[in-house]
C-alpha cells in the first residue's frame, strides 16, 4: 500500500482437493474453473489487488501446472510501481522434501519475506469464493496490536467440523481458543446453534509470524498447519484476535450478497455455489463493477443462440453456441448444445459439446467432455451411480474429457 504500511500477500494455493473428484484429477483445487469464465483462485486475488495488496506469492505444489500458466498470463501488474503476482513452487529449500503442511511452506519460503521486509503479511486461502476488502481487516489487525487477526464467519454449529473454529473471549476481539474441525465445539454466547469458523485468512505482524514458524518447525509432535498449529500456538500465547467478516463492506455489494462466503470443497458445496449464481437477484453477483473479479477473458466471439436455442436463468460465457433449451445452469467458454438437447440446472466447463438429443441434469461436467446425440446423464439414476461419481446429494461428476457411455 503506497504511503502506508508494506504489506506482502501470501496466498495458500497447494491444496489437492480430494473432495472435488474428479475435478481435481488433473489440476489443483485453485484452479478449478467457476462461475463460468474464472478460476477458484482469481475469488482470492481479486480481492487482495481490489484492497491495494499489490505484492502476492501464490505457493503452488500439486498438480500445478495450469494453476501457474494461469496466474503468469493472467495476473501482470505494473513491474513500473514494483507490483507483481507470482506463483511460486515447492523449491526444498530447506532439505530433500516437500511442503508438510501449509506452515511449512511459508516456512520454506521465507526468502520471499526476507526480500520484500513488509511490516504486515496477509496468509490467505486460495480455494473460497467470496469478496472481502482486506484493508478492514488490517486496520483492525494495526490498532488492536495482535500477533495474528484470524477472519471469522458464523456458520451452523453442525458444520464445526468441516472448519477451524474460533471462540471468542468475553471482549469479543481477543480469541480465546483455537480448535481445528472439532466434533462437537461450544455455541456462541446468547447464539448457541451457531460458531465462528475461520475463513482460513489470516493477517501476522511479520516478526509474530516468522517466529512462530521457526518454534513450530522445532516441534517433532506438530502437523506444521496454519490452522491446526500456527493459530492454536499464537492463541495460548494471547497472540490472537477475531476479525468477524460481517462487519466487512465491500464497494457495490448488495445487502442480499453482505457477508457471501463459500468453501467449496465438496461437489456438493461446489455445485449450490454456482446455483447461487443465476437467479434474477443472486446471491452472488459476479456483475460488481466496483469490486470486480479478474480473469483471463480469452480471445472468443460473444455468446450465440441460433434456431430455438434459448437460456434462461443462466450464465451463458463468450464462444458458447445454443441451440437447444438451457435452463438453471453455467456454460464455460466454448460450450455447445446441439438442437433439440436440454441441459437443466448443471455446470458445463469448457468446451463442453451436447450433442442433438441428448438430456443434462444436474451435473458438472469438466472441460472437453462430449455427450453423444440422444445421450442421457442425470435421467436414470441408478444407471449414473454405476457409470459417474455421483455425490452425497446426487450431483453427478465427469471428470476432465471422460468418455459418455
Amino acid at each position: 500500500m503506497r504511503g502506508g504500511p508494506s504489506v506482502l500477500g501470501i496466498v495458500l494455493a497447494g491444496g489437492e482437493g480430494k473432495r472435488l473428484m474428479p475435478l481435481t484429477a488433473d489440476r489443483a483445487k485453485p484452479a478449478v474453473t467457476f462461475g463460468g469464465m474464472y478460476r477458484l483462485v482469481d475469488f482470492v486475488l481479486s480481492s487482495l489487488v481490489n484492497g491495494d495488496i499489490l505484492r502476492i506469492c501464490v505457493l503452488t505444489q500439486y498438480k500445478s501446472h495450469s494453476l501457474d500458466r494461469h496466474v503468469t498470463t493472467t495476473w501482470r501488474m505494473s513491474s513500473l510501481l514494483g507490483n507483481y503476482v507470482t506463483p511460486v513452487p515447492a523449491q526444498q529449500r530447506l532439505g530433500r522434501r516437500w511442503y508438510l503442511g501449509s506452515a511449512d511452506a511459508i516456512l520454506q519460503s521465507l526468502n520471499l519475506v526476507n526480500d520484500e521486509r513488509p511490516d504486515y503479511i496477509a496468509v490467505f486461502g486460495a480455494d473460497h469464493v467470496y469478496r472481502m476488502d482486506p484493508r478492514q481487516m488490517l486496520k483492525q489487525h494495526i490498532e488492536g496490536g495482535a500477533g495474528v487477526t484470524v477472519a471469522g464467519i458464523k456458520v451452523p454449529r453442525s458444520e464445526a467440523s468441516s472448519f477451524g473454529i474460533i471462540t471468542p473471549a468475553s471482549d469479543g476481539a481477543r480469541v480465546e481458543r483455537f480448535l481445528e474441525k472439532p466434533a462437537d465445539p461450544p455455541g456462541l454466547p446468547g447464539d448457541p446453534g451457531r460458531v465462528f469458523a475461520s475463513m482460513g485468512n489470516y493477517l501476522f505482524t511479520t516478526k509474530v509470524l516468522v517466529d512462530a514458524l521457526h518454534r513450530d518447525a522445532e516441534d517433532p509432535h506438530s502437523v506444521h498447519d496454519m490452522g491446526g498449529s500456527i493459530l492454536p500456538m499464537l492463541t495460548e500465547r494471547g497472540m490472537a484476535q477475531l476479525y468477524d467478516f460481517d462487519e466487512n463492506h465491500v464497494p457495490g455489494e448488495s445487502a442480499r450478497e453482505h457477508g457471501y462466503w463459500r468453501d467449496v470443497g465438496t461437489l456438493d458445496t461446489y455445485y449450490e455455489a454456482h446455483m447461487d449464481l443465476i437467479s434474477d437477484r443472486p446471491v452472488f453477483d459476479l456483475d460488481n463493477r466496483r469490486w470486480p473479479i479478474y480473469t483471463h477473458p480469452g480471445q472468443l466471439p460473444p455468446a450465440r443462440f441460433t434456431g430455438a436455442g434459448i437460456a434462461s436463468e443462466s450464465v451463458v460465457s463468450p464462444g458458447c453456441i445454443v441451440r437447444g433449451q438451457v435452463t438453471r445452469s453455467v456454460l464455460s467458454p466454448g460450450v455447445t448444445v446441439g438442437e433439440g438437447a436440454v441441459v437443466q440446472g448443471s455446470v458445463l466447463h469448457d468446451n463442453v459439446r451436447i450433442g442433438r438429443g441428448a438430456v443434462v441434469r444436474g451435473s458438472i461436467l469438466d472441460k472437453n467432455v462430449d455427450v453423444p446425440p440422444g445421450a442421457t446423464i442425470g435421467v436414470n439414476p441408478e444407471r449414473d451411480q454405476e457409470l459417474y461419481t455421483v455425490s452425497k446429494n446426487g450431483v453427478i461428476a465427469l471428470g476432465k474429457g471422460r468418455p459418455v457411455l
